[in-house]
């Protein structure tokens, strides 16, 4: 399950879950202003419940806030874009290797179904649902593994991540790919747990391998659009 997607009565939790999801899926940029009125005009809350939003976010990572100036999406630096990764190859080859212990026929058939969905995404050229999908894909791995923490510390990594391929991607198409997914699932379902190691670090270099840490950030654009 992904924060973005549970539901609650807290009004700087539905926030902070829009926010984030639109980080995920590369529409909020690095750099972004987040206007304290504007946002509370959006979500019809007050400018005290956007602040509560905003600190949690700073706490994640995602949000700077600047004295006098406010608040605005994170710029990760190259050094900051490195550990990331390096987290992340910490984090999910021990994930793979830990649901290769553990994995069932059940979760076998989700990871497949959501390679099937990736695959049906990016033939229908959507490349918001392809992205979306390309991130789930990593929360799923963690989620079947069985660890609420990492998963946890994770979602936020994916999101970090998202911020560095707009601000340092070469290429258009940027997104992990559904085959390199698919070969992962097939080590997992073999329970194979050198092998999906050995894949997934792969696929991650493979990511981090197309970014150019000395591209410039793109132009911010106007938050109602990006939160709608």
């Amino acid at each position: 399950m992904n924060l973005a997607e549970t539901t609650t009565d807290a009004p700087h939790v539905e926030i902070y879950n829009r926010i984030w999801l639109s980080i995920a899926e590369r529409k909020l940029k690095p750099g972004t202003r987040l206007k304290e009125e504007q946002l509370a005009e959006i979500f019809s809350v007050s400018r005290a419940r956007v602040r509560q939003a905003l600190a949690a976010l700073e706490h994640d990572g995602l949000v700077t806030l600047v004295p006098n100036r406010g608040a605005f999406v994170s710029q990760p630096s190259i050094e900051e874009a490195r550990d990331i990764f390096f987290a992340r190859r910490t984090i999910e080859t021990q994930l793979v290797a830990r649901l290769c212990e553990v994995v069932t026929p059940t979760a076998i058939a989700r990871l497949e179904a959501h390679v099937t969905q990736e695959r049906e995404a990016r033939a229908a050229g959507d490349t918001k649902a392809t992205v979306r999908l390309s991130g789930a894909f990593h929360l799923l791995i963690g989620e079947l593994a069985g660890s609420p923490y990492l998963w946890d510390v994770l979602r936020d990594l994916l999101s970090r991540t998202s911020l560095i391929i707009v601000m340092y991607q070469t290429r258009s198409q940027t997104d992990c790919g559904p085959d390199e997914h698919a070969e992962i699932v097939a080590a997992i379902a073999r329970g194979d747990a050198d092998r999906a190691k050995h894949l997934m670090n792969h696929h991650i270099d493979h990511l981090e391998g197309q970014l150019d840490l000395e591209q410039d950030t793109q132009e911010p654009s106007d938050l109602r659009d990006l939160l709608a």
